[in-house]
């Protein structure tokens, strides 16, 4: 008769997957993502892009925050109604009096940000939240502190775009990719999920205010040796 073998119990390897499974599936359960969407005369695209986000979002925890700097068109007056349609703790309203720069208005909306994960967005339309859960697929699967969009690999680009926007883009990246190294392949992009304790830790050693302010944070990031991956966005 064979006698069966003892269970000798998981080895080093087999204990740190499962550790590591365990602790996914726990950050799973309660993942929440604070969005955050910094605002000037959006007025004819802010709710676009409220419906897009709760459309592909279904199912997931997230609240929207929006951080208007003082537009003129009546973008807060949209917010407000749209905060009756799909209520005050799912869209947050956090204003500012004037046009203060888009690193502030990150700062501002992460002050008010109740969520584990941050996500980083415009309200134009040039980044659509379809992509959102490919964003947070890539976080899960990988366990990374920062997940950026990238229009500059195979399959990614950009829409709605005039060519000098596009050229001007196109020569910052090439310019910081050959003095920077920061080793993702889009550093002017601004689509992007962040750990939130990531986020605080980048983003209060940076100095930049205005549109330089996301490529610092991508450098910074990667000086301090944070796990940075990649989703492709058109």
């Amino acid at each position: 008769m064979i006698k069966p073998t003892p269970f000798k119990g998981f080895n080093g390897g087999d204990r740190e997957i499962t550790v590591k499974m365990e602790n996914q599936q726990k950050e799973k359960s309660s993942a929440k993502y604070s969005i955050i969407v910094p605002t000037y005369n959006e007025r004819l695209n802010i709710a676009l892009i409220v419906y897009l986000i709760f459309k592909h979002l279904s199912g997931i925890d997230f609240e929207i925050i929006v951080v208007d700097d003082g537009s003129p068109d009546g973008t807060q007056d949209i917010v407000k109604q749209l905060q009756q349609v799909y209520g005050e703790d799912c869209i947050l309203l956090r204003p500012r009096p004037k046009k203060l720069g888009l690193g502030t208005a990150y700062m501002h909306g992460l002050k008010h940000a109740s969520g584990n994960f941050v996500v980083i967005m415009d309200a134009d339309l040039s980044h659509h939240p379809k992509y959102l859960p490919s964003f947070i697929k890539k976080q899960m699967e990988t366990g990374a502190s920062i997940v950026t969009g990238t229009r500059y690999v195979k399959g990614g680009g950009v829409h709605g775009w005039n060519l000098m926007r596009k050229l001007t883009s196109r020569g910052a990246n090439v310019l910081a990719q050959t003095f920077l190294w920061p080793g993702v392949s889009d550093l002017t992009g601004s689509f992007r999920l962040y750990r939130k304790s990531v986020l605080e830790d980048v983003i209060s050693s940076c100095v930049s205010k205005g549109y330089v302010f996301q490529m610092e944070m991508i450098v910074r990031a990667s000086r301090k040796g944070y796990h940075i991956e990649e989703v492709v966005e058109m």
